[in-house]
């Protein structure tokens, strides 16, 4: 299996957890070793990937000659960088990453996923965000993408069920990470957010890993083309 973007954060935690459960994982980053990351991917196979470049997206699909499970995490929000989303070019840019680079690299691995023997077929699962489900002012160019990916999970599931894929999708609340961070640590930040959350806290990596790995199970099997809130129920507080 593989997963995006998997050297930290919500897709560290989803690769551990794949790992725990016993799957041959393989993680991409952007840095050419693993050695140059500081967490232990020695469990893992590491593979380059530049989610932005398509050249970089179908030199991985390459590589891969068999595969069950995609998880279409890398990306981040260029925001946390300290850019301008409202800037054309910034939006363009996040777009690019989060909605063609998924679409992309989907494409180019759906040959083998298609290929699966394991109960339930081959699965992808994307990872969406709140901005799936609301307009947040700071990241239109994120927010853009990941409400999209919603559209696009609905119609890969459409064209690829009957070759036995199942593509399904989470929408994140706010998830502990190093993108997240900055603006967590900020003082009241989190006050807006943790008062509309009926379970009241933030949530973790962890939080997100275990439906991910639902959803890609066999218990999923007559599940694709949805959605799935991980928020602490943020969605459903009025």
């Amino acid at each position: 299996m593989l997963v995006t973007g998997g050297t930290s954060g919500i897709g560290a935690a989803i690769a551990a957890a794949y790992l725990a459960a016993g799957a041959e994982v393989t993680v991409t980053g952007t840095r050419a070793s693993p050695a140059e990351y500081e967490p232990d991917l020695s469990g893992y196979r590491y593979r380059q990937l530049d989610i932005e470049n398509k050249d970089s997206i179908a030199a991985l699909g390459g590589t891969i000659s068999r595969l069950d499970i995609l998880i279409n995490n890398g990306g981040i929000a260029l925001a946390s960088l300290g850019l301008n989303e409202w800037e054309p070019d910034i939006f363009e840019r996040a777009v690019g990453m989060h909605l063609n680079g998924v679409f992309r690299l989907s494409a180019a691995l759906v040959d083998r996923l298609a290929q699966s023997q394991r109960p339930g077929g081959g699965a992808i699962v994307g990872i969406g965000s709140m901005s799936s489900l609301f307009g947040i002012e700071m990241v239109p160019g994120y927010g853009a993408a990941k409400t999209a990916l919603v559209g696009l999970t609905k119609a890969m599931a459409v064209a690829w069920g009957p070759r036995n894929v199942r593509v399904n999708a989470v929408a994140a609340g706010l998830i502990e990470s190093r993108m997240t961070s900055a603006a967590i640590s900020m003082p009241g930040f989190t006050d807006p957010t943790l008062a509309r959350t009926p379970l009241g806290r933030i949530g973790r990596p962890e939080d997100v890993a275990g439906p991910v790995l639902f959803l890609t199970s066999p218990a999923a099997a007559f599940i694709t083309g949805q959605m799935l809130a991980v928020d602490g129920g943020y969605s459903v507080q009025g």
